[in-house]
């Protein structure tokens, strides 16, 4: 200690520090030791996640807990099955299709109430697992927290119009229903307009549900699933879409899937449907040769190891198609079989070509990706056409339903 030359008080604290620190890392020794024991001791059911989740209610609310969930993987479903739990007369269609990731599980095709079992069975399931930001979470059981159960029952519809809409968007719901969407009996044929959408996240989300509840109390016509309603859950918008149709709507003979942003001649497609068959069937704007976008910047870009294929089979454009009931049941089934891209319209054309069903072009009208200028004889000869935001679609309706000639 010789060489020792700072201040006795110093040496004095520098001591006291050591035996602090000793008995301190003697502590910190037996605590993990003991903590260690515990985790070993309670077995494989043992979910980190879980344990954060049964811990942390009051830090996160679901929809937070979501849009981490969506910047982080690429997937913005609601991997937890969780997510309707505080939300009223909660509903489900279950898949058969085979579980893709470790979260999934096979379950029989039914519709089913949420019951306490379910939601234990779902508390208890493993970790999620993205399927990475080209793919997305299908099949899986997804829950309706809006649904209208009885609606075709009781109004026996030849064809079901199907309007898939972001919730907040009750401008273009309330377009549709005042034009094209309130047309109800065409032909002697029975049309049923439903708007189906996700859930909105963020701040106003909780306030969105409560504005669509009473919406859906005003007009009965909306649908809503417990995934994030965004770009890159089409595809599972529109399988959950096939689920509803195939549990509460087999008895019409066709449904229509449609943009929000479309303009429909609802005459013109119920003639169509009138001398189409009535198996197998599915048209629209039929896409053939689509080559697959490798450009990292493009909006449907795809990597060769998610897709292989140059061309894409055919397909119809997800702006607005056709297909007949039966097909919903084969479609689920066939999705069972073919990994899941976010890209909707281009995945049901695989599973058509997976089940080797062939699209068919619409006999005698037109659908239209570009917008044509309004005119009464134009409008006359097509069944759909996208619009310009700026076009007044109200007036355009008011127009073209006035008596007279068309051209």
């Amino acid at each position: 200690m010789k060489n020792d030359v700072r201040p006795a008080e110093n040496r004095r604290c520098f001591g006291f520090s050591r035996r602090h620190n000793f008995l301190f890392l003697v502590v910190l020794g037996v605590v993990l030791f003991v903590y260690c024991t515990n985790i070993r001791d309670t077995g494989p059911e043992w979910n980190p996640k879980e344990w954060m989740k049964n811990h942390s209610t009051k830090l996160l609310t679901v929809f937070g807990k979501q849009s981490n969930v969506s910047k982080n993987t690429g997937f913005t479903g609601f991997p937890d099955g969780n997510s309707a739990a505080e939300l009223p007369e909660t509903t489900s269609v279950a898949t058969t299709q085979e579980p893709t990731t470790q979260q999934q599980r096979t379950v029989s095709s039914r519709v089913t109430k949420k019951t306490p079992e379910t939601q234990t069975a779902q508390r208890i399931a493993a970790p999620y697992v993205s399927p990475g930001p080209y793919l997305v979470e299908y099949p899986y059981e997804y829950h309706f927290t809006i649904n209208e159960e009885l609606k075709c029952k009781q109004e026996n519809p030849f064809v079901v119009l199907i309007v898939q809409v972001a919730p907040r968007n009750r401008a273009h719901r309330d377009i549709i229903r005042n034009s094209w969407g309130s047309e109800k009996l065409v032909n002697n044929q029975v049309v049923a307009l439903f708007f189906l959408l996700g859930m909105q996240t963020g701040d106003d989300a909780e306030q969105v549900h409560r504005q669509l509840l009473q919406e859906s109390r005003e007009h009965h016509d909306l649908i809503q699933g417990d995934f994030v309603d965004c770009y890159k859950n089409l595809t599972i918008k529109t399988m959950v879409m096939l689920e509803w149709l195939n549990s509460y709507c087999s008895s019409a003979a066709y449904a229509m899937k449609i943009d929000s942003d479309m303009f429909l001649n609802v005459p013109n497609l119920v003639d169509l449907l009138l001398k189409a068959p009535r198996t197998n069937y599915m048209t629209g704007l039929v896409t053939q040769g689509g080559r697959v976008s490798r450009n990292p910047n493009s909006k449907w870009f795809l990597p060769i190891e998610v897709f292989s294929e140059d061309v894409y089979p055919p397909y119809a454009l997800g702006l607005g198609y056709i297909l007949s009931l039966d097909l919903t049941k084969k479609l689920v089934e066939a999705s069972r079989h073919i990994k899941p891209l976010y890209i909707e319209d281009i995945y049901l054309g695989l599973c058509m070509r997976h089940l080797g069903i062939h699209l068919t072009d619409p006999s005698g009208y037109s659908f239209h990706f570009f917008p044509i200028q309004y005119s009464r004889c134009k409008y006359s000869k097509i069944i759909a056409t996208t619009t310009l935001e700026n076009m007044d679609r109200l007036w355009i309706w008011r127009d073209f339903k006035k008596p007279g000639r068309y051209c």
